[in-house]
């Protein structure tokens, strides 16, 4: 049960480490950001894919670019995590005993 929880998060880390290098780098194509990543490049074009269908990238000829919401994502960003933290550590306490 665990298992699909911790691919979910580890994909986010993905996704957010590819809008990082676009934000950093833009315009940035898949080849590059493979490269620069050390993530294959099947999966940076999906973490793109995701990060377009959220309305934080765009593709342009040249690669990808940050939109008008990339910047208000980022600065919600650190306090989501934190919800996300805090929503672990309350699974802490439940303390299931067996």
């Amino acid at each position: 049960m665990t298992e699909k929880v911790k691919k979910e998060l580890e994909m986010l880390k993905r996704h957010l480490i590819i809008l990082k290098y676009v934000v950093e780098n833009e315009p940035i194509g898949i080849l590059k950001l493979a490269e620069e990543t050390g993530i294959p490049s099947h999966k940076v074009r999906y973490s793109l894919r995701v990060l377009e269908q959220e309305g934080l990238i765009a593709a342009s000829a040249p690669g990808a670019v940050t939109t008008e919401r990339t910047g208000s994502f980022l600065e919600d960003l650190d306090h989501a995590i934190d919800q996300l933290r805090d929503m672990i550590d309350g699974l802490k306490e439940l303390k299931v005993e067996g």
